[in-house]
């Protein structure tokens, strides 16, 4: 990023906030959630949030926000990529930056079970919540929603993310589920990436709420993924989850996936924000030629 990009964004922050209400008003809103391949190709950005920095064998590589933003920017303006996922402070800069327009905006929501701590599977509404979705005119809200069998605080999140799911249908929006069974490994929790978790998961994330008219399910590729997404009927967009070192594999097996019926679309971050060869548009390219 520039210099001068940067000290407008922080002039902007510290002399004109309300501008970021401007911007919000002034976006131009996509059609519909579906880009011209008939898929959903967004880009996830919400893991500063969470104190996740990690991308790859990079501790730190989301802890410079003047980077971050450079490779978001590049990747909003790749042909095909009609979305973004993250938090206020992310996409509010994304909307200054005038990269926000005609894309498929989701809020992410539950920031508050921070990577690697006692209370993570506790995980607070600390972002968005419905109603200030509504009001910016995004597209909807994303929520993880983990289960772990032996954490107490589940039951919690559970529920929080059932009200979601329904105050963003009053809106018509999009709820964007994610769910996974977890555990605790060493005290750390871990999600459990098999296809008998994923049904569990699935099944229990698409009865939250008081209706499921807007409900997506965002999951990962496991194996037998053909068994796990015969579990629900809701549309579903893969994760890409960690920065692999075997990029061809995960483009193969997010290729497979796209060819279920339920799976509408991808939802990638670290791994096409920041490739191995660092090549974000290449990267995004690719995926983009998967739909």
């Amino acid at each position: 990023m520039r210099e001068d990009q940067l000290r407008h964004l922080v002039d902007t922050r510290a002399r004109r906030p309300h501008a970021i209400a401007e911007a919000t008003v002034a976006r131009r809103r996509p059609t519909s959630v579906l880009a011209e391949h008939g898929k959903l190709m967004m880009i996830a950005a919400d893991h500063p949030a969470r104190g996740a920095l990690r991308a790859g064998d990079r501790p730190f590589a989301m802890g410079d926000r003047g980077d971050l933003l450079d490779r978001l920017v590049l990747a909003l303006s790749r042909p095909g990529v009609n979305g973004v996922l993250g938090t206020p402070d992310v996409l509010e800069d994304l909307l200054l930056l005038g990269a926000l327009d005609d894309k498929v905006v989701v809020g992410s929501m539950n920031r508050g079970g921070l990577a690697g701590t006692a209370f993570e599977i506790d995980d607070r509404f600390t972002a968005y919540d419905a109603a200030s979705i509504a009001a910016s005119g995004y597209e909807g809200g994303k929520m993880l929603t983990r289960i772990d069998a032996e954490d107490p605080a589940t039951v919690a999140t559970l529920e929080s993310c059932a009200r979601a799911v329904g105050d963003l249908a009053e809106h018509r929006l999009m709820a964007m589920v994610e769910p996974f069974i977890s555990h605790r490994v060493d005290g750390r929790v871990r999600n459990e990436l098999t296809a008998d978790a994923m049904i569990r998961a699935m099944t229990v994330a698409a009865g939250l709420g008081r209706t499921s008219a807007y409900t997506w399910l965002k999951v990962p590729i496991v194996e037998d993924m053909e068994r796990a997404m015969g579990a629900t009927t809701l549309p579903a967009v893969i994760l890409g989850g960690e920065v692999s070192t075997d990029p061809d594999a995960v483009f193969a097996s997010w290729s497979k996936a796209l060819a279920l019926p339920t799976v509408q679309g991808l939802v990638i971050g670290r791994s096409l924000l920041y490739p191995p060869d660092d090549d974000v548009a290449k990267a995004v390219d690719a995926a983009v030629g998967l739909l």
